[in-house]
């Protein structure tokens, strides 16, 4: 499994490499955006370790690159950890968001929870519907009638934790837990409000009854209507 590692700060790469190789991990470290970008341009690595803010650069940069040429989850490890910064890194598709200073145990736990979302399929169908939704899981994408619905990381993994419990009523911290399999305490619950009226406004017309997530009065949420 390789890592990419991009941060200037020489302790925290130090410690990273050596305590990531100790766990069977292929380390790479990049120290700045140009140094970074280089890398990834010449090869594929199975997950990125992303640092905020760099010399030449943001972390944010290198993370739009990422998306836009590959799949493969994003971790942001930044000391920023205001609500701000938190949306904008998870809106350009960052799969989770570390603040520093961190456990590395709990890093380790973080990196296998968002390599598990990449290769974690819906009840082993590549092609789920919900009402006019359309989601295609093998290619992560997802339709409304014919037409192609673009969502963040959190979006798409907040709607497969919908799928992967249709019909149930899930609270506020189940779906943190589906999305992280952890507390996803570095989000709270305004912002978890703010992503489901987002994936609402995406996937459902105002003009029509059919709600693709329900609220369950005082219990949380479930997935509307039938599925097939």
């Amino acid at each position: 499994m390789k890592v990419l590692v991009v941060e200037d700060d020489k302790t925290i790469a130090d410690g990273l490499h050596y305590s990531l190789t100790s766990e069977g991990y292929e380390v790479f470290i990049c120290e700045n955006k140009q140094m970074a970008l280089a890398t990834i341009r010449q090869q594929r690595f199975d997950i990125y370790l992303l640092d905020l803010t760099l010399p030449d650069g943001s972390g944010y940069e290198v993370c739009e690159y990422i998306k836009d040429n590959q799949q493969a989850p994003v971790i942001f490890l930044t000391a920023c950890d205001d609500e701000i910064n938190v949306v904008r890194g998870l809106d350009m598709g960052a799969d989770d968001y570390i603040t520093k200073p961190f456990r590395i145990r709990e890093l380790i736990s973080r990196m296998k929870s968002a390599l598990k979302h990449y290769t974690k399929s819906y009840a082993s169908n590549d092609v789920v519907k919900v009402g006019n939704i359309v989601v295609n899981t093998k290619q992560a994408k997802v339709y409304k009638g014919i037409e192609e619905v673009v969502l963040t990381a959190l979006e798409y993994r907040l709607l497969l934790t919908f799928l992967n419990n249709k019909g149930q009523v899930l609270t506020r911290n189940q779906l943190l837990e589906g999305i992280w399999d952890l507390d996803g305490s570095f989000i709270n619950d305004n912002t978890l409000s703010v992503y489901i009226k987002r994936l609402r406004d995406k996937l459902e017309d105002s003009n029509q009854n059919f709600k693709v997530i329900e609220t369950v009065r005082g219990l949380g949420y479930r997935m509307g209507g039938n599925h097939d």
